[in-house]
C-alpha cells in the first residue's frame, strides 16, 4: 500500500468540443481549487470505511484522515481560451492515490462549465457583438445546481445578463426580466388600480391620474392617421397590467406583449403607457416578444415605433429596444439574420442552459506518465487511445496575431521558436500536417498550484 501511494504520476484531460472536432472554451478554476485545498471530514471517512470490503485494511482510513494535495501540481489553460480535441487542458502531478481521487471531481468541474460557456460563446457568434443576450434557462436546467452554474458559465461564454435571482447575488451577474403572462391575465380592466399616482422622474410634480394620462395617449394614437387600420379596441385587462407595471417600475418598464395580440393589442398598449411616462420625464425600455414570427413582429413593432417618434415628436421612441424569446438557439437566431429582424436582445433558455445540440463534453482524464515512464491507453476506437508521456502545449499565431494551430510536444523537446518553419503534424491522421512559421510562440500550460515544489 504506502509503496502504491508515493509513486508520482502525470495525468492530462483530453477533451472533443461541442459538436464533434470543433474547438470549445476551458472554464475550470474557482472550484478546482476548492476541490484541492479542502479535506475529509471524519464521518466521510468513516462512510467510506463501512462501504469497504471488510478484507480492506484497517491503516487505510487512518490513511485518509491524513490526505491531502500538497504534494500535488496542477498546470492548466488559462481560463477562457479557445481549446482543440486531443489538445490537454490539465495536467495533474502528485501521489498517484491522490491523484486519482481528483479524477472525478475536477472532470464533473471541467466537462459542465466548459459546454456551457462553449454553448453561450457559440449563440453569441451567430448573434452578433451588438445584440445583448440574456440567459432565461434556469426553469429548464438540471436542478436548482445546474441553473445557478449555467447562468455563471453563459456569462464567462459571453451572456450581458441573466433572469437568475440568485446567480445576481452569488456572482455579480447583471439582472434582466420582465413580467410574466400570468402577470398580464391576472387583471381584468383599469378599474382595479387603486393607487393611481405617478411622480415625475425629477419629483418635481405629481401626476394624480396616471391611469387616466394612458387612456387620454392611447385615444390619440387610436385616432392618428399614420396608424390608421392598424388597430382598433386594445384589451383592456392588458392595458390595465402594463399600466400597474409602469406604476411599480416607471424607470424599467419593459412589457411582454404577446398575451393577446401583439400588432392589435400589445404594442399600442405598450405605447400609451410608454408615452404616458414620457410625459413625466421617464423613459420606458421596450417590449418582449414570446411567440409568433419574431422576424415579422419585430418589424412591425419597429415600425409602429418609428411612426409614433414621427407622429408625436418623442425623440428616440423609434428606436426603443426589443427583446425576443421562446425556445431560442443557434439555428433560429442565424434563420432570423438571414430573414432580417429588428430585434436588439435575445433572450434564450433550453436550448442554451441543456446545451441540446451536446448532452455532454466528453472530457478524460488519463495517466500518461509514471516513475518518469510514458503510459498509454491503447483502443481499437482510434479516438480512445492516449497520447503518453508529459506534454507541453503552444499557441502559434501569425502576422496579424491569428491562432494558426496548436502543437504538442514532449516535455523535454525542443520549444517553437517564432520565424523559424515547423512542420506539425496530426497525431492520429498521417495525412493532416502543415508547416507554419510562427511570428508569436505563446506555451498554454501554465502552474496554477504549486503545490511544494514552489514552481
Amino acid at each position: 500500500m504506502q509503496n502504491r501511494v508515493k509513486r508520482r504520476c502525470k495525468k492530462n484531460e483530453q477533451k472533443p468540443a461541442p459538436t464533434t472536432n470543433e474547438p470549445c472554451l476551458i472554464y475550470i478554476f474557482g472550484r478546482i481549487l476548492l476541490v484541492v485545498n479542502s479535506q475529509l471530514s471524519e464521518e466521510e471517512i468513516s462512510f467510506i470505511c463501512e462501504t469497504l470490503p471488510g478484507s480492506c485494511e484497517e491503516g487505510f482510513c487512518d490513511y485518509l484522515r491524513g490526505i491531502d494535495c500538497t504534494d500535488v501540481e496542477v498546470y492548466a489553460i488559462s481560463e477562457g481560451t479557445v481549446v482543440f480535441p486531443k489538445v490537454p487542458l490539465v495536467r495533474v502531478e502528485g501521489p498517484i492515490a491522490v491523484v486519482q481521487l481528483l479524477e472525478t471531481p475536477f472532470l464533473n468541474l471541467v466537462n459542465y462549465a466548459s459546454l456551457v460557456a462553449t454553448n453561450a460563446a457559440r449563440h453569441r457568434f451567430v448573434a452578433g457583438k451588438s445584440k445583448m443576450l440574456l440567459e432565461f434557462g434556469r426553469r429548464r436546467a438540471q436542478g436548482p445546481d445546474g441553473a445557478l452554474g449555467a447562468s455563471k458559465y453563459c456569462y464567462m461564454g459571453g451572456f450581458d445578463a441573466t433572469s437568475n435571482v440568485a446567480a445576481g447575488r452569488l456572482f455579480g451577474i447583471p439582472l434582466r426580466g420582465t413580467h410574466s403572462h400570468a402577470f398580464v391575465s391576472s387583471f381584468m380592466s383599469p378599474d382595479e388600480i387603486i393607487d393611481r399616482s405617478l411622480h415625475s422622474s425629477d419629483h418635481s410634480t405629481t401626476c394624480e391620474d396616471f391611469v387616466s394620462l394612458v387612456q387620454t395617449w392611447l385615444s390619440k394614437i387610436q385616432r392618428s392617421k399614420s396608424l390608421t387600420g392598424i388597430f382598433g379596441e386594445t384589451n383592456q385587462s392588458e392595458l390595465a397590467a402594463f399600466t400597474s407595471y409602469a406604476l411599480a417600475f416607471p424607470k424599467n418598464f419593459l412589457a411582454l406583449v404577446d398575451t393577446y395580440d401583439v400588432v392589435r393589442s400589445g404594442v399600442p398598449n405598450f405605447c400609451a403607457v410608454a408615452l404616458a411616462l414620457s410625459d413625466l420625464g421617464y423613459k420606458a425600455v421596450g417590449i418582449r416578444l414570446d411567440s409568433g414570427d419574431l422576424a415579422y413582429l419585430s418589424c412591425e413593432a419597429r415600425k409602429f415605433f418609428c411612426a409614433i417618434e414621427k407622429e408625436f415628436g418623442v425623440p428616440d421612441f423609434g428606436k426603443m429596444s426589443i427583446t425576443a424569446s421562446n425556445d431560442l438557439k443557434e439555428e433560429t437566431l442565424d434563420a432570423l439574420n438571414k430573414q432580417g429582424h429588428e430585434v436588439d436582445a435575445f433572450g434564450i433558455g433550453t436550448y442554451l442552459v441543456t446545451c441540446y445540440a451536446q448532452a455532454a463534453l466528453g472530457c478524460v482524464f488519463k495517466l500518461v506518465e509514471i516513475n518518469n515512464q510514458p503510459r498509454i491507453k491503447l483502443s481499437e476506437d482510434v479516438s480512445k487511445v492516449s497520447i503518453a508521456c508529459k506534454k507541453r502545449i503552444y499557441g502559434l499565431y501569425g502576422k496579424e496575431g491569428y491562432h494558426l494551430v496548436d502543437i504538442i510536444t514532449g516535455e523535454n523537446e525542443l520549444s517553437p521558436k517564432v520565424g523559424e518553419r515547423l512542420l506539425c503534424c496530426h497525431p492520429f491522421n498521417e495525412s493532416k500536417r502543415a508547416y507554419v512559421v510562427p511570428q508569436r510562440v505563446e506555451e498554454l500550460l501554465k502552474c496554477y498550484l504549486p503545490g511544494d515544489s514552489g514552481k
